[in-house]
C-alpha cells in the first residue's frame, strides 16, 4: 500500500510503498557523511530507491542532482516524491539501468557520486525474497559491487568524490575493488547499533586518483541501551 511518510525531520516527504520497501536509516545518514564544496557542481545518485539521499542532499546544496533508478515501481514513487516537494528543478530521476550510463553520460562527468547499493551476492545456496521488487534491492541481480564502481570510475571526475554506505562484512573486498579502479579511500565512518554490538555498516568516501591517507571517524551509534536514538542520530534527524 502507498503512503505519504515525512522524511525524518528534513521538512520533507516521500512515497513509499509496504509492498517494496521503506527507505532505510542509511539512507539519511549518507547525505549527511557527504562534504559538498562550491566547485561541486554536479552530483549523481545511484540505486536511487526512492530518492531519500537526493532529496536529503537538496538540503545541503542548491546543485543539480540526478538519480539512477533502476525498477519502474520505485522510480514512479521517487518521481512523485520529488514533485510533492516541488524539487523537480533541482532534482532529476532516471528510470535507467546503471550498467548503461557509459552510453548516456560521457566519462569525467561528475564531481560527487553517492550509492546505498544492494549489499548481499547471490549465489545458488541465497535465500531471496519472492518480491522481485524486494529482492533486486537487497540483492546483487541487477548490479553488482564491481559493476558499480566500475561504473562511478568512469563518470567521476578527477579528484571527484564517491560517497557508499555497505556492510562492514564486505570491507576489505570494496577497498581492494576501490583502489584497483583509482578511487582511493579517504575518509571511513562504522556504524553501529548500539555501544558494545559489532558493526554492521560503515560509509566509505573515495576519491578518483586521490593521494594515500585515510581518516578513521569516531564511531556512529544508533541506539541507547533503552532503544531510543543517540543523540547524535537526532541532530542529523533534525
Amino acid at each position: 500500500m502507498e503512503v505519504l511518510n515525512d522524511l525524518v525531520g528534513k521538512n520533507l516527504k516521500i512515497y513509499q510503498d509496504d509492498d517494496y520497501f521503506k527507505f532505510s536509516l542509511e539512507s539519511i545518514l549518507l547525505p549527511n557523511f557527504v562534504t559538498i564544496n562550491l566547485k561541486d557542481q554536479k552530483i549523481l545518485d545511484l540505486c536511487s530507491g526512492n530518492a531519500p539521499i537526493p532529496l536529503v542532499l537538496s538540503t545541503k546544496t542548491k546543485k543539480k542532482i540526478i538519480g539512477v533508478e533502476l525498477q519502474k515501481e520505485i522510480f514512479t514513487l521517487a518521481k512523485k516524491s520529488i514533485e510533492i516537494n516541488h524539487l523537480e528543478d533541482q532534482i532529476t530521476i532516471l528510470n535507467e539501468d546503471v550498467k548503461n550510463l557509459k552510453n548516456i553520460f560521457e566519462g569525467d562527468t561528475f564531481d560527487i557520486i553517492t550509492a546505498n547499493p544492494p549489499y548481499f551476492k547471490t549465489s545458488g545456496n541465497s535465500y531471496l525474497n519472492n518480491n522481485k521488487i524486494k529482492t533486486n534491492a537487497r540483492h546483487e541481480k541487477s548490479l553488482t559491487l564491481e559493476e558499480l564502481i566500475k561504473i562511478v570510475k568512469y563518470l567521476l571526475k578527477n579528484n571527484g568524490s564517491f560517497y557508499m554506505v555497505h556492510r562492514t562484512e564486505r570491507l576489505i573486498e570494496i577497498i581492494d575493488l576501490l583502489k584497483s579502479n583509482n578511487l582511493m579511500p579517504k575518509k571511513i565512518q562504522f556504524i553501529y547499533p548500539k555501544k558494545g554490538s559489532s558493526s554492521k555498516l560503515f560509509m566509505i568516501k573515495a576519491v578518483k586518483n586521490g593521494k594515500n591517507g585515510l581518516e578513521v571517524m569516531d564511531s556512529l551509534y544508533i541506539h541507547n541501551e533503552d532503544g531510543s536514538y543517540q543523540k547524535e542520530i537526532l541532530e542529523i534527524f533534525n
